[in-house]
């Protein structure tokens, strides 16, 4: 399996991007995906996952904010960040792997049951 993140950019505060992980290789009707993100100083960390039955989970600080989608027929998981703030920067990757909240929050603990990792994308945020 393939993975390739795209749409990052520079935004203002408030400000909206979507990212897209495109895949290839695998059937993709089959692929959980979940996007990380890591930002300069900090340990990197799940925000927002989808499995192949569309069962979804965020973390905490993008509830309500962000919004995961899958469009099969395009082989893509998108990733829409509304409302966007200086802490949302970081460099962002998204993975395969299993889409349960307690994994997906500990990325420490479950990291080697991710993999694929995808070419990461820049979100930086400016206040």
């Amino acid at each position: 399996v393939q993975l390739q993140a795209s749409g990052g950019g520079l935004v203002q505060y408030g400000g909206s991007l979507r990212l897209s992980c495109v895949a290839s290789g695998f059937n993709f009707n089959w692929l959980s995906v979940a996007w990380f993100r890591q930002a300069p100083g900090k340990e990197r960390e799940g925000v927002s996952c989808i499995s192949s039955s569309e069962t979804i989970r965020y973390a905490e600080s993008v509830k309500g904010r962000f919004t995961i989608s899958r469009d099969n027929a395009k082989n893509t998981v998108y990733l829409q960040m509304n409302s966007l703030k200086p802490d949302d920067t970081a460099v962002d990757y998204c993975a395969k792997g299993p889409c349960i909240g307690p994994i997906l929050n500990n990325y420490r603990e479950h990291r080697s049951k991710y993999d694929s990792w995808g070419r990461e994308t820049q979100v930086t945020v400016s206040s």
